[in-house]
């Protein structure tokens, strides 16, 4: 009897620690796809805006991901697989089948105000993230499509009061997310005070690097249904790199759904006059039912200082020639989990 007790009391202790260890893992993620027809151009003339994901006309694919977090009392990790275009197109790799990692990373609460990271995760830099669940446009700007998408190094976070933060990093070179070949190491930071924050990224600009940026992101609510998104970022590697700027207005019109627009002007910079630029109207819907998410959404670029039709992308008119506008028309759905 007491053998019996004995286990039975062994058996109850691992079931409770299973128990208290499954609650600190959490399974999250999210999977989304979109139809897309081109308003101005043919769907089969290789028409593009240049901007990254959400490129295909028809019916297509986003990602499909799931996200792995254990929260321990003072240390944790996360794991982000991804599948799809966008999860290839977010870590440069070709093939959309296999799972690929996203985001793989430990950290450790050294203090109440301190917390080191090391491994992969998605940028700080930008308005715009990966997840589209997370946006609430569903085409992504040219200053999101023009920077680093995730960094491999180490950071440290400081919770320097309750509304102002700092971040430090030290990582591999601009969107080399696995390991660094040449021995030069990039260098971020960012400043947070009351939901505004200041970015600053630093490589060589060797091998492909992305130099110097400056970047702002931050929003306002201007009332209880009207909020004010903003972006600003400036690159320089070498004399040359691009600038812009973004405003995101959205207005919750009830409970479930909102209209959002989002208007940017994007321009390349270095030796030469009249260097190509881009402004970009992409209007919005969302409409929330339970976890599934559908956004309706019209977008119109328009070239300046360019005649040819190509910048980033690939604008052509109804002939198939090149042209200085493009524009379209999407439907896309997103289910959060």
């Amino acid at each position: 009897m007491k053998k019996f007790i004995t286990l039975s009391m062994f058996f109850l202790t691992c079931s409770l620690f299973a128990q208290e260890e499954a609650s600190k893992l959490s399974i999250t993620g999210s999977v989304d796809a979109y139809y897309q027809t081109y308003l101005t151009a043919p769907d089969n003339d290789g028409a593009t805006f240049g901007t990254a994901f959400a490129g295909k006309s028809g019916f297509a694919l986003g990602m499909g991901n799931i996200i792995a977090t254990y929260e321990g009392e003072k240390v944790g990790g996360v794991l982000d697989l991804v599948t799809g275009p966008r999860g290839a197109g977010a870590t440069f790799n070709t093939d959309i089948v296999d799972g690929i990692v996203n985001q793989a990373y430990v950290y450790w609460m050294v203090s109440e105000n301190t917390t080191l990271t090391f491994g992969r995760w998605n940028t700080f830099l930008g308005y715009e993230v990966i997840a589209p669940a997370a946006n609430f446009n569903y085409s992504c700007s040219y200053l999101f499509s023009s920077g680093p998408f995730s960094h491999m190094g180490l950071k440290a976070d400081f919770a320097l009061s309750d509304d102002v933060s700092l971040m430090l990093a030290v990582t591999n070179p601009w969107d080399t997310n696995d390991i660094s070949m040449t021995g030069e190491y990039a260098f971020g930071a960012q400043l947070g005070a009351y939901g505004q924050y200041l970015n600053l990224y630093y490589d060589s600009g060797n091998n492909g690097g992305l130099g110097f940026e400056i970047d702002y992101t931050g929003g306002f609510d201007l009332s209880d249904s009207f909020y004010l998104g903003v972006n600003a970022a400036y690159n320089d590697n070498d004399g040359a790199g691009f600038y812009g700027a973004a405003l995101y207005p959205q207005v919750a019109t009830s409970d479930s759904f909102s209209i959002g627009l989002r208007g940017e002007y994007f321009a390349l910079h270095g030796d030469g006059d009249d260097l190509p630029s881009v402004f970009a109207t992409t209007l919005t819907g969302s409409y929330t039912v339970e976890n599934l998410i559908i956004k309706p959404e019209v977008r119109l670029d328009a070239l300046t200082n360019q005649d040819d039709g190509m910048f980033y992308g690939n604008f052509v008119d109804s002939d198939g020639a090149p042209t200085d506008s493009l524009a379209a028309f999407t439907l896309a759905a997103i289910i959060t989990f």
